[in-house]
């Protein structure tokens, strides 16, 4: 019976897998008509294209099976099990006719307090801690637990590392700041508008600007010699000529600096160093994502050296944090697409693994700089088991840096997604369900990050059913946010034209 049960959540899984309806890893509205980089068409998730097909979270819980008569409850305090079902139900009593107080998600762990046997004497159901929605405890069927994760993990996540690792609390001379961010393109940064973005700052909630310090096409935003050294052209066209004033003004009105890192997309760098790119197998053609921009492998560690160096000299300009965004490897319809891609693995990594190693490399690189540590993953990262073939584990980037933001968009989310018709059409109901989720995946491990994500100031004009975002809609967002606990968010605009009604100093 439990094979059964197995077999056909599988199945649910696959048929309510959907795909992402959004562009890009950060947005896809129209670039402003200045000089503004066109970081809204950074990748397009369709059809024809790099496909991530996604966990219809809410749409394919798991309905337990009716107990017959109540057995025994037995005391069974202090067992650590791991859901393995997709989503699982959590009820107010053990069996079915239990009201449900809440869901979780697979991969989390939880602490057994009883658990109820079958007549053959078989785990029925367990009693578990469930502090973090509603009530301290909850039911959930005892089919869908495992005492190992890697029950269902697999074979590819055996080497990450879980271990508790050291972070800073807090560096002397680069205070932690409950961030409260915009986007700003080389281009604003390095123009006029740089001082209406600084304006805006003054008169708003808003403390934080996140740079692009090197952006999807590989380009600096101010002369490097780590790019003299190793991508020439990176320095090509640069928009900051003075980095040093720029960074002045920006710190005179007490603004937190972030700068924004393409780590894993550079069509400069992999032009110069075609064995960094991804290529097909059995042509050795490269492999190109949107605009003939080939996509670089994160497995090369000449590119996180090129990387990593772009980080120490952000840091030695004055940027108080290192955000690594495109962290990841080509989406790759759930892995499906590995059969015919070569990502250059000499090493024999695993997708999740070589992206951890990648974060820690940096971590120990960065260390004498004192500057906190961010990635940016998608948004469903948190709220699924796996890595969505992109190399993006929840649990294995959060334990190793300082902030782990995940890019909630509501207009990055397909029709049935958390149980919503349209999530773009309901920014505080996506945002709420991805937060929690987000929270309870950090409760897997003993170090994690602090969550602080990326929410939308755009209208998505190409999601049927989407909505205006205005002010409303971006309280409504943030109020998701800030139920779950969380207080940091960023904006993410790509024409850097925020509504401030939403961030209105209170």
């Amino acid at each position: 019976m439990k094979r059964k049960k197995e077999i056909m959540a599988a199945l649910l899984i696959v048929v309510f897998l959907l795909a992402f309806t959004a562009c890009s890893d950060k947005g896809a509205v129209d670039s402003e008509a200045e000089k503004t980089e066109e970081e809204s068409g950074s990748e397009v998730i369709s059809s024809g294209f790099e496909e991530v097909e996604e966990t219809p979270v809410g749409e394919k819980v798991i309905e337990e099976t009716p107990v017959g008569e109540k057995p025994e409850e037995v005391e069974n305090e202090g067992e650590t099990l791991f859901i393995s079902a997709s989503v699982l139900n959590v009820r107010s009593d053990e069996g079915i006719n239990g009201s449900i107080i809440g869901k979780i998600i697979k991969g989390s762990q939880v602490k057994v307090i009883e658990t109820v046997f079958d007549e053959a004497g078989s785990p029925n159901w367990h009693k578990i801690e469930y502090e973090h929605q509603n009530g301290d405890y909850g039911w959930v069927s005892a089919d869908y637990t495992v005492k190992d994760k890697m029950e269902f993990l697999g074979p590819g996540y055996a080497d990450i590392d879980f271990s508790p690792q050291e972070k800073p609390e807090e560096y002397d001379n680069n205070p932690r700041v409950t961030v409260n961010g915009i986007y700003l393109t080389g281009y604003s940064a390095g123009s006029a508008k740089l001082d209406k973005m600084i304006d805006l700052a003054d008169r708003t909630k808003i403390n934080a600007f996140v740079i692009n310090m090197k952006d999807d096409n590989g380009t600096m935003l101010f002369e490097t010699d780590i790019a003299a050294e190793m991508s020439p052209r990176a320095n090509l066209s640069v928009p900051v000529k003075d980095i040093a004033s720029v960074m002045k003004k920006i710190k005179d009105h007490d603004i937190y600096t972030i700068a924004r890192i393409v780590c894993f997309v550079d069509p400069k760098y992999v032009k110069e160093h075609p064995e960094a790119g991804v290529i097909y197998k059995n042509s050795g053609a490269p492999f190109y994502f949107k605009d003939n921009v080939q996509w670089s492998s994160a497995y090369n560690r000449e590119l996180w050296k090129y990387v990593v160096g772009v980080a120490k000299e952000a840091a030695e300009a004055g940027f108080n944090e290192i955000q690594f965004d495109y962290v990841r490897f080509p989406t790759s319809n759930g892995g499906k697409k590995d059969a015919y891609l070569d990502y250059r693995n000499e090493l024999g990594e695993s997708k999740p693994l070589a992206i951890q190693n990648f974060l820690k490399y940096a971590r120990e690189e960065l260390e004498p700089y004192e500057v906190y540590i961010s990635a940016d993953v998608f948004g469903l990262v948190g709220s699924v088991g796996d890595d969505m073939g992109i190399g993006q584990y929840w649990e294995a980037i959060s334990n190793v840096v300082d902030y782990i933001s995940p890019m909630m968009y509501p207009s990055h989310y397909g029709p049935g997604v958390y149980g919503l018709s349209v999530p773009d059409a309901f920014p505080y109901e996506t945002i709420y369900r991805c937060t929690n989720d987000s929270i309870m995946k950090n409760m897997n491990i003993e170090t994690p990050a602090i969550v602080r994500p990326w929410i939308q100031d755009f209208t998505a004009t190409y999601v049927d059913g989407h909505i205006r975002y205005g002010a409303e809609q971006i309280r409504a967002q943030i109020k998701g946010l800030n139920d779950n606990g969380v207080e940091g968010f960023m904006l993410w605009n790509p024409s850097n034209n925020y509504d401030e009604g939403g961030v209105e100093k209170e």
